[in-house]
């Protein structure tokens, strides 16, 4: 009996000794911080300018339009009457 007793005493402590495990630190990531802003960077260059498109075709001709209708005749004048119409031309100096 005293040969189970001491196995199961020296199978605890190798069972004891095997679970303690050393505690692991992981050392902590550094985090950058930013610093002050520099200088402005110098201004681009301008970019290359697009390709200019075609030009369009030439639209077709129209069709002629139709002619138009005649008006309505005119109604007869009257005939004169005894009244005379003396046209005086305007080039003509007056009387001295």
């Amino acid at each position: 009996m005293n040969k189970f007793l001491m196995t199961s005493v020296v199978l605890a402590v190798l069972g004891l000794t095997a679970c303690d495990r050393p505690t692991v630190i992981v050392p902590a990531v550094p985090v950058a911080v930013p610093g002050p802003p520099g200088p402005q960077g110098a201004t681009g260059s301008q970019g290359v300018g697009g390709n200019t498109g075609n030009t369009g075709n030439t639209g077709a001709t129209g069709a002629q339009g139709s002619q138009g209708n005649d008006g309505n005749k005119g109604d007869t004048g009257k005939t004169g009457g005894n009244t005379a119409i003396i046209v005086v031309p305007a080039d003509v100096p007056p009387a001295k």
